[in-house]
């Protein structure tokens, strides 16, 4: 043992000093931590502090008392700290020794056992007096020139078995409670485990393991080194070979049951401890770690070099926080009685929201969200990338089937015609095409109302959640006015639909025509057809060569169609010899079923046959033949569904069309319909908002019910004051601090520090943490630091 190799240990005179700087950065966060007290859990700004954690009965209360010289904590068989004790030791030049509690201004304790009291009867009110936990904090100040600056928290010990009014769920209860402070980047680790048991069953180093993980910020303190089994020592766990921390271990000797009852001083307790290492062959080589003053000095060394690495953002998230606090409390505003206020503040109030408002709708609002498209640019996506895609997507006849649009065209032509007229059917169809275009367009100014109502409820929500009375009752006048606006882009847009289904202008330039879509359905049909009868090609030879007067004039001869396009179910009857199909005739029309006809179109008649009535009897006809009965018509008739080539000809001309028509009304319809919503709702919700306002809301009788505040409102004003007035008085405090922090770099810097802090900020890439030359650092190499497992740090 005496052989073995121990690193060098720092030299008295470097533990000794502590840094100038020390001298005032401790009690500078200490102060700052009385300020953000104030506040209890609602401070959300973390600043630098040591939790003390540990099991029930480890020994972290001496630990505490050996730090402070004076006996001041309750001692009992149970559980002790009920409550986190914040404890501020602050050396001072006077030789005088005092307590302060922060829950009792101007009051100085001399006598330490009525410290004691104070805090067991400071537990009780909080917690109870039947062992009750609270998370609710003490906060002791000790002043004494035997104490070097530092603070600690002094955390409920972990114990596994509820007493008294404890909860069964005890444990998990203070594990959730030291969690919550020693999870904090910005919290040292005070991880305190008596020798005499498994260190790697530790509750402390357990506990801190989970929230520090790496060991970086975490202190191992080892007890009651007096009672470990005779013939056994630490050494393997003051040299870190169980469980490694960056920082090390130290190791302490605590009064014993028996000391205390005999009220053995805490001044005779360390020279005993002290006597106790020096005896020791093995703690004798360990002197620097071992031992409470050891312990005072290293740990205000590295508190001192943790605070240095915080402040500089700190300071930057009081001021962040400053910001914030102040930009709230503004938004609460300030309580006004008179009428003349009341009525300046509505008139105030007013005026922003309706600049807000129109500032939203023309994407100029300087509180617009970056995350998602919100105001005019919404409007604008309905109009362009909802309404009028959708139209475009629309096909006329993608909804008419080639019966529906036959159908149409024989009930066009009437009883008598045998001549297709394709504006006939086209118009009747058109019209029931452009009647589809009112829902969608009514739609469209529906969304953009909707879109207002919802670009309202986002003006000024801050500023009017301490008025709901007046939120409320502006919501209402907006619903209202902007639904009279809605009306009447409703009207118009009837108009518009109307305008375009009573005037069916053929006449358009950009309309194709019935010529032209003849011509266009022919050459589709001939380039489609595999062969046509002679006649027919003729027809279109001959329509191919004539002049455009000449082919309008064809159109109608080659479009007359059979008997309004329904075949009789009767064969037609064989041309007898001798008779001849008269010149001039063609196949497409009515003699086509009928056999020849006269100059005239009409089928010869005897004359003698003409002049006999029809109830005469015919003479010289064979009586033998029974009487001809007709069919009954059918209830409902419909077109045969075979269709014929020149059937197929005229619904293709009709879609023609139908298509080119609809295109013309759809782009009046798109460019009409959105400026048609833009000036009777938009442009005038943007013009007429503040005088309807004005008008609906300004008024005398009307103020107080309309600014009455609820009482969660004035509960947060007065939260948010006495936050902004904490953070300004952190500010100022942090006014207080040396100039040489503020140039402290991130992070920390071990160099001739004697604390033994690694460098962190601006690491070499040979190795993560340097060995100073002096010996005086807890350091590892790269390859040790991979995990919680790694191999025990030389100390």
């Amino acid at each position: 043992m005496a052989n073995e190799q121990v690193p060098p240990s720092p030299s008295s005179s470097s533990t000794d000093v502590v840094s100038p700087l020390g001298n005032s950065v401790i009690p500078i966060v200490n102060k700052l931590q009385d300020i953000f007290s104030q506040l209890g859990s609602q401070s959300t700004i973390e600043l630098p502090q040591v939790a003390v954690v540990g099991s029930q009965s480890s020994g972290k209360s001496s630990v505490l008392e050996a730090l402070v010289g004076r006996d001041f904590l309750p001692r009992g068989s149970d559980i002790c700290t009920r409550r986190p004790l914040v404890l501020q030791l602050v050396q001072t030049k006077s030789e005088e020794e005092y307590g302060e509690f922060l829950h009792i201004t101007g009051k100085k304790f001399y006598d330490f056992s009525e410290i004691r009291r104070e805090i067991r009867a400071e537990t009780d009110r909080e917690a109870g007096g039947n062992k009750g936990v609270s998370d609710k904090q003490i906060r002791l100040k000790i002043f004494s020139p035997n104490v070097l600056d530092i603070t600690l928290v002094d955390l409920p010990g972990i114990t596994k078995v509820p007493v008294g009014d404890q909860p069964s769920d005890i444990e998990a209860r203070i594990r959730t409670m030291i969690m919550s402070y020693i999870k904090v980047p910005s919290c040292l680790i005070l991880a305190v485990t008596p020798a005499n048991s498994d260190l790697a069953n530790s509750d402390a180093l357990q506990i801190a393991g989970n929230a520090d993980p790496d060991g970086l910020r975490t202190i191992g303190i080892i007890t009651k080194l007096d009672i470990m089994d005779r013939g056994t020592d630490a050494r393997n766990l003051l040299y870190g070979k169980v469980i490694p921390l960056r920082l090390g271990y130290f190791g302490v000797v605590n009064r014993s049951q028996e000391d205390i009852l005999l009220n053995r001083s805490i001044k005779d307790a360390l020279i005993a401890e002290e006597k106790f290492f020096r005896s020791h062959p093995v703690y004798d080589s360990l002197a620097d770690r071992c031992g409470v003053p050891q312990l005072a000095k290293k740990l205000n060394q590295i508190l001192v070099q943790h605070i240095n690495a915080i402040l500089p953002g700190l300071k930057s998230r009081i001021s962040s926080a400053l910001v914030s606090a102040a930009k709230e409390h503004a938004s609460y505003g300030e309580i006004t009685e008179s009428k003349a206020g009341q009525g300046a503040l509505l008139l105030n109030i007013l005026s922003k929201y309706c600049e807000a408002f129109s500032s939203m709708v023309d994407g100029k609002n300087e509180e617009m969200s970056t995350s998602e498209l919100t105001g005019g640019t919404r409007i604008h996506y309905i109009f362009q990338s909802i309404f009028v895609k959708s139209l475009e997507e629309v096909d006329p006849c993608e909804d008419l089937t080639d019966l529906d649009i036959r159908t149409a065209i024989q009930n066009a032509t009437g009883p008598k015609s045998a001549l297709f007229v394709p504006e006939v059917p086209f118009e009747v169809l058109i019209r029931k095409q452009i009647a589809r275009l009112l829902d969608p367009s009514l739609q469209c100014a529906r969304f953009i109302y909707d879109e207002l109502i919802k670009i309202s409820h986002r003006c000024m929500v801050n500023e009017l959640q301490r008025f709901p009375v007046l939120r409320k009752r502006m919501d209402e006048v907006m619903s209202n006015f902007l639904r009279e606006g809605l009306e009447p882009s409703e009207i118009i847009i009837g108009h518009i639909i109307d305008m375009e289904m009573n005037y069916i202008n053929t006449s358009h330039p950009n309309f194709i025509g019935g010529s032209k879509a003849v011509e266009i359905a022919l050459q589709q049909v001939k380039s489609s057809r595999v062969s046509l009868p002679i006649s027919r090609q003729k027809d279109s030879i001959e329509f191919d060569k004539a002049t455009s007067s000449e082919r309008s004039l064809k159109t109608v001869g080659i479009l007359a169609r059979q008997v309004n396009g329904i075949v009789a179910d009767q064969p037609v009857r064989p041309v007898a010899e001798g008779e001849k199909v008269a010149p001039g005739n063609s196949t497409w029309g009515i003699s086509a079923i009928f056999g020849s006809t006269s100059s005239d179109g009409h089928a010869p008649v005897k004359e003698n046959s003409s002049k006999k009535s029809f109830g005469e009897p015919l003479h010289g006809v064979e009586q033998s033949f029974s009487m001809i009965h007709l069919r009954e018509p059918p209830a409902v008739l419909r077109p045969s569904e075979n269709l014929t080539e020149q059937e197929a000809m005229e619904i293709a001309i009709t879609k023609l069309l139908l298509r080119s028509y609809y295109d013309i009304v759809r782009k009046n319809i798109q460019d009409y319909v959105p400026k048609a919503i833009m000036n009777f709702l938009v442009v005038h919700a943007k013009r007429d908002l503040h005088n309807v306002f004005i008008k609906k809301l300004y008024r005398e009788n009307l103020f107080e019910e309309m600014l009455q505040e609820p009482d969660e409102v004035a509960m947060k004003r007065k939260r948010t004051r006495e936050t902004l007035r904490v953070l300004q008085q952190a500010f100022r405090t942090l006014d207080e601090l040396p100039l040489e922090t503020e140039t402290v770099e991130k992070g920390y810097n071990v160099g001739a520090d004697p604390t033994g802090l690694p460098r962190i900020h601006g690491l070499p890439t040979s190795s993560m943490y340097s060995t100073s030359s002096s010996g005086d650092s807890y350091s590892a190499s790269p390859r040790h630091l991979k995990s919680r497992n790694y191999p025990p740090t030389n100390l």
